[in-house]
This record gives structure tokens, sequence and C-alpha cells, in this order.
């Protein structure tokens, strides 16, 4: 079995203060703790000292183990990879512990994910990181029962699919963020932009947890509207391409896309034939935006990414515990205009701005690229 874009990082920090103090407590009492909230005494110790603030966590010689596995090689997934160790290089700094970091990328292979899974798990890493529904649920099935901590990343539903018992109360070893997309502020903006609507597309995975409630939403809105709309859906790549012809010839006014990672994954192949047919395509990520899509609406992947980091911190430094720390969840509301696109659609801009504006926190701009470092470049 081939491993595709599989990249390992490893990270490690560690400030010349900590770490003298580290052996200076090492020659202490050896009244400190020894492990983190997982439960490992090896790799990842830290020493507690107490303090007005709470405890503060002492480099011992040994790094926190981490292992990552991402889902699929897409913008906003590899985008909350690179912020959770952005941030994770910022937490070591500014505590003065350090990090070992083994990122992955099953890129959608069951097998290679459990593999990865099982690989951590050998390694007795101090905690694991699933980006995507599926990655986070195939790390909950494999850690039931252990001490071995899971956070989770972009798992748009996670009681639907039962990672969790509640947002408030997770009830196991497992939390995280979660990127819910609040649909009827998508479809509200459809109608800002064309009161005139009359069909609406949708393009999705069938396949993918992540659609499934906000398609399920989205025709509860249209049918209280009495507006049609036809699905079509893919499983890969080729599929997507043929549902995406599909929509440009079934006469619809706009087409929908949720959260979906298999149409993200597809999408700088696909995004011309909604332009060549003149119809507006709205999506659940900026992501989709950056690689053509005329709007994404959602959340900030980069800040999801360095909050998970923060909640990876509060379980390995703070020695909190996950089934006690609630789902952080974000406001929904900037809208991503990608420029090239509406001017390709005919939109004014300036027009379509002032119509989202009062449906949204804020509305920004992008043109097309394949990743956020290509726009820096």
């Amino acid at each position: 079995m081939k491993k595709t874009n599989l990249l390992k990082k490893t990270l490690t920090l560690a400030l010349s203060l900590a770490m003298a103090l580290s052996l200076a407590a090492c020659g202490g009492d050896g009244s400190g703790s020894a492990s983190g909230s997982g439960g490992q005494s090896g790799s990842g110790a830290i020493g507690v000292i107490g303090g007005a603030d709470g405890p503060t966590a002492i480099l011992t010689t040994s790094p926190y183990k981490i292992g990552i596995c991402n889902y699929v090689d897409d913008a906003s997934l590899n985008q909350i990879n690179e912020n959770i160790q952005a941030r994770l290089i910022e937490i070591g700094a500014e505590r003065g512990v350090s990090f070992e970091i083994d990122y992955e990328n099953c890129n959608r292979d069951p097998a290679l994910m459990n593999q990865i899974i099982s690989n951590f798990q050998a390694d007795k890493v101090d905690l694991m990181v699933g980006i995507a529904t599926p990655v986070a649920m195939a790390m909950q099935a494999a850690t039931e029962g252990s001490k071995t901590p899971v956070v989770f990343s972009a798992v748009s539903d996670p009681v639907g699919v039962e990672l969790v018992d509640s947002l408030e109360a997770p009830g196991a070893n497992i939390t995280g963020t979660s990127d819910y997309l609040d649909t009827n502020s998508v479809m509200d903006l459809i109608f800002a932009a064309d009161p005139d609507v009359q069909k609406i597309g949708f393009l999705y995975d069938v396949g993918q947890d992540s659609s499934a409630t906000p398609i399920a939403h989205a025709k509860e809105y249209l049918d209280a509207k009495g507006i049609a709309y036809v699905e079509r859906t893919g499983t890969n790549a080729a599929e997507v391409m043929q549902a995406a012809q599909a929509l440009a010839s079934d006469g619809v006014d706009a087409v929908f896309t949720p959260t979906d990672n298999t149409v993200m994954e597809s999408y700088l192949a696909i995004y011309e034939i909604f332009i060549d047919a003149g119809i507006p395509h709205y999506t659940g990520a900026d992501s989709f935006a950056l690689n053509g899509a005329f709007l994404g609406y959602g959340v900030d992947y980069a800040n999801l990414g360095r909050e998970t980091a923060d909640m990876i911190a509060e379980i390995l430094l703070d020695g909190k515990n996950p089934a006690a720390m609630g789902v952080k969840t974000f406001d929904n509301g900037t809208a991503t205009i990608n420029t090239e696109t509406c001017a390709a659609l005919g939109l004014d801009y300036a027009a379509i701005e002032a119509a989202f504006s009062p449906l949204c926190t804020k509305v920004q701009s992008i043109t097309t690229a394949e990743s956020f470092d290509d726009l820096k470049g």
C-alpha cells in the first residue's frame, strides 16, 4: 500500500530557562506529578507547580508525543493542521515545553487510516488528533476504554455521529472543535443575491457525515419556501465531475455544497463548469472560494486549528479531562466571495457585498489559488 502526500514533521521546542527550572525541580522532593491526563508516564511527562493562577507546567527531558492524522489533502483541512502545529510551537515557547509531532495524511484510505492510528498506539503517543469526522471516529473506536486522549477538529456534527454524548460534556476520552455549518444562513444569502431563485442544486457526497445534516436542513428550508431542488452526488473525483456537469444542465439557479471533503478535494477541476453555466456556487468553507467557488461561508479554519491546539495544551499541560471539556463551536458569520468568479458570473461585487453584509458578521474577498500559501506568494 502506497502512502501519498505523507508528511512526518517533528517539532522540538525548549527554552533554556525552563530546562534549568526542570532540572532544579528534579532535584527537589519529587512531589510533582509525572503524567498528563492521558495516563502515560514516559514521553511528555511534566512536573506541576501550584500557583495563584493554577498549575504551571515545567519541562522534563522527554517531549510530549502527539499523533495527528488528516483525512485528505485539501485546503481547509491542511490549514487546520498547519495552524495546530504553528500554535503548538507558540505554546512550547510560552510554557517551556516540547512537542514531538507525527503528522500523517491517510488520503481517505480507511486501511491506511487504521494503520496510522495503530502506529500512533505502538509509539505510545500522549494524545491523538483526528482532522475530519472519519478520522475522529476511527480514533474513538481504537482508543475506547483506554486513557489516551483524542482531540478532533472539523467534525461538523459530533453529537449526530455519536462521537460525544453532548457538546457540553463529551463523556469519554474525546473532545475537540466543530465546524458546524448554519445552513439556513447560507440559504438566506442565496435569496439575498437573487430573490427570484426557482430551483437550487445540491452537490455532495452521500458518504460524508459532514454533509448529511446540512443537506437535510437545506431541504427543510426550501420545502418551507416551496422552492424546487435537485440532488447530484459523487463519491470520487470522476463522479463529482459528472455530478457538476449534470447540475449545469439541470437549469438550477444556484448550487449548494456543505463542508464536503470529497467535493473540496476535486474542486479546482470543476469550478469552471459552474462559471461557464452562469451558476453561483454557495459552499460551506472559505477554501472552496479559494479554489474558485463563488462563495464560501462558515468558520475560520485557521482559527479552528489554533483553538484545537489550545485544547491539546489544556489536556496535556493543565491536566484537563476531555470528558468534561465542552466541544468548541464557532460563529459561522463570515462570507468569503471570490471576486474573480463573481466578475465571471457577471455579478457586481459591491452590490453583492451590500446584500450580504446585513446577514453576516463579515464579508471578505479572495481570488482563486490552489492553497492559502499561494495567495501569500
